[in-house]
């Protein structure tokens, strides 16, 4: 389909349309929050219908220059399916496609080269059970090693197995990634996860550590749902989505 940018919006269902925008409103976030690596990382979404459709950021563009009309829409394989001036990075969508076509439930697909994350994924030890954030990150963790630049197909069945049923993986040696239902579940699961990498980082660096005990690591997800009333770590998006309007909400353009 030949689509210019301003007119994406026409050419779209209202619910592809909110993707968008949440897609768009969680790059401008890693990127104030400062998990961007130049152009080299991705945050995908599902397409929400029966295609199997997702959109991720077009190649070339900082995160904090996307807007929701600037995505592209791409198939399984990372093909645009909506014509966009703009080219998909090759290495892109072997590590998304995998964990959306494995996993029903990946709605969205978070990937950042955080200086903490990738300093975390670097130590034998991973993460460590020493903070608040970490027991909720090490209730649903997966580890998956390093192969190099994520350019070959046949990577992918190694990392579909690695994750599993996780929200959060530790790529070694490279990253950090999570997989949520919304956009809003797996920006606010990567603020958490980079929270407890850059705690470890930090706390390491002075003294002897105290470890949480294994059965408060394992109440985690019960308190969790009791904390966030059973609504979800989404329960901060619209907080989020407000922070960005008072700064700059061209990302909903």
């Amino acid at each position: 389909m030949n689509v210019s940018a301003s007119s994406v919006r026409s050419h779209v269902s209202d619910v592809e349309w909110q993707q968008r925008v949440d897609l768009a409103a969680c790059y401008r976030l890693v990127a104030r929050y400062g998990w961007d690596d130049l152009i080299f990382t991705h945050i995908s979404a599902r397409v929400p219908g029966p295609e199997h459709h997702f959109l991720i950021n077009p190649y070339g563009m900082f995160f904090d220059e996307i807007t929701a009309s600037s995505l592209l829409k791409v198939d399984l394989a990372g093909k645009k399916v909506m014509d966009s001036p703009y080219d998909t990075n090759p290495a892109g969508f072997t590590i998304h496609g995998a964990i959306h076509e494995a996993r029903e439930n990946a709605h969205c697909v978070l990937h950042v080269h955080s200086l903490n994350g990738v300093a975390v994924s670097a130590q034998q030890d991973g993460v460590m059970p020493i903070s608040q954030q970490s027991i909720v990150v090490l209730a649903s963790l997966a580890y998956h090693d390093y192969e190099g630049v994520a350019l070959n197909d046949d990577e992918r069945p190694r990392l579909v197995r690695d994750l599993g049923d996780k929200n959060f993986c530790v790529l070694r040696n490279h990253g950090l990634l999570t997989v949520g239902e919304t956009v809003a579940e797996a920006f606010v699961f990567m603020y958490l996860f980079e929270s407890a990498c850059a705690i470890q980082v930090r706390a390491r660096a002075h003294g002897k550590l105290i470890p949480i005990d294994q059965s408060i690591i394992e109440r985690a997800t019960t308190q969790v749902k009791q904390v966030t009333r059973g609504v979800g770590f989404g329960l901060a998006w619209p907080g989020l989505l407000r922070k960005l309007d008072r700064v700059d909400p061209s990302y909903k353009t």
